[in-house]
């Protein structure tokens, strides 16, 4: 965390005050609640809140937020391949059957589908250590409008460009089209 204390304790106490407030409408919506990176410097008072939110909210089928809380793709892929390498270790997996696939299931966001786009915006034209394993094949839209200002109009925006693309996940367009 690398900006001004004051504000990360403000930030911290937001998270807390949202989070006690919106988890019931969630839990009645049918939503549950995923929150995805190192929940272990936040203090034991949003610990509790965040582990007892996810908990109300497991079994629910509808929606699922995610909210990526002190969460950065080097340290998911960091926290994947220790995982990983504690298994090598105590000899339940061998170092020649490590996959992509074994790194999918120990990074934070094993349970989700692979993701189709992501919306970037403020004028920023970089992901900034946000999901890097995960947006391997992710198309990615950049925009000006900055989050408070970004409506449907740009949304429609984002997914109008979406639908121009062709997706080819590394092959060539006449592989994609052979496989049809």
């Amino acid at each position: 965390w690398q900006r001004p204390a004051d504000e990360v304790s403000v930030l911290m106490e937001l998270f807390l005050t949202v989070l006690s407030l919106e988890i019931k409408r969630l839990n009645r919506n049918n939503v549950k609640l995923n929150i995805i990176g190192d929940t272990s410097r936040f203090s034991e008072k949003l610990q509790t809140k965040i582990a007892k939110a996810q908990l109300l909210t497991q079994d629910n089928s509808g929606l699922i937020l995610n909210i990526a809380a002190n969460y950065g793709g080097r340290w998911d892929i960091t926290q994947a391949c220790q995982a990983i390498a504690l298994k090598v270790e105590s000899g339940e997996l061998s170092a020649a059957q490590i996959t992509e696939d074994t790194v999918n299931q120990h990074i934070c966001t094993t349970q989700l589908p692979e993701l189709d786009l992501l919306i970037r915006s403020g004028g920023d034209s970089r992901i900034s250590n946000f999901l890097l394993w995960q947006l391997a094949y992710t198309e990615l839209y950049f925009t000006d409008t900055l989050w408070p200002d970004f409506d449907q109009d740009e949304f429609l925006k984002a997914i109008a460009s979406f639908s121009k693309v062709e997706r080819r996940f590394g092959f060539t367009s006449e592989q994609v089209i052979a496989s049809k």
